[in-house]
């Protein structure tokens, strides 16, 4: 398998995977950094497609993101997939998944320590962070990264391509956009459209953003 990136979030996910087991033939990526040849003197570290190619060849093409932005994860999926890659999730049996209609989308990472509750949809490409709390009826779009400590509450939604700050609380029933950016540690407390930022205790939108195209490279 090959992780996307090989600084910061893929230090992370590397740690999932060794509490999966799945080490053996594993290499990161990374085009951008001026890095090593490998990550703690043991993963490869690939540094361009041509290499990426030979690797889905002769190990399989099963990927994942190391990378935290949400739409940084998403170019990335597009290009990895036009490589001929299959976006996998990594979850950490750490993790606290319970047991009636939890969904997680192709290609979640969820760290340890994250809770779900019953009923719950996660989309893809999705970043769940440690300690941060799904409740029951909670839906996530695809590409949503859910910071530390983050709360989501009964039958809240947030929208594809959206973050949720660290310690941040979404009230319940509130309905998050897309594309849509929650300061670390507001509290939601009514519905925030899409393409705006929002933060504060209770959260306001404070800013409008250009939204976001899902079909450029």
């Amino acid at each position: 398998m090959i992780v996307i990136g090989a600084k910061g979030f893929a230090k992370e996910v590397l740690e999932v995977l060794q509490q999966c087991n799945q080490t053996e033939n594993l290499a990161f990526y990374d085009d951008v950094n001026e890095i090593g040849e490998k990550l703690y003197e043991t993963f490869p570290i690939l540094k361009n497609e041509a290499q990426v190619t030979q690797f889905f060849k002769a190990y399989g093409n099963q990927f994942t993101i190391g990378i935290g932005n949400s739409l940084l994860r998403y170019k990335l999926y597009k290009k990895f997939t036009n490589l001929g890659g299959e976006m996998i999730s990594m979850i950490s049996p750490l993790a606290q998944i319970s047991s009636y209609e939890v969904t997680i989308g192709a290609g979640s990472n969820i760290l340890m320590n994250a809770v779900f509750s019953n009923s719950v949809t996660i989309g893809k490409g999705c970043l769940v962070y440690y300690n941060a709390m799904i409740t029951h009826d909670c839906v996530v779009g695809d590409f949503v990264e859910i910071s530390p400590g983050a709360t989501l509450l009964g039958r809240s939604t947030v929208g594809s391509f959206s973050r949720i700050g660290a310690n941040a609380t979404i009230l319940p029933d509130v309905k998050i956009g897309k594309n849509v950016t929650i300061g670390a540690g507001a509290v939601v407390t009514k519905d925030i459209p899409d393409n705006s930022i929002a933060y504060g205790i209770p959260a306001i939108v404070m800013k409008t953003v250009e939204p976001f195209n899902e079909n450029m490279q």
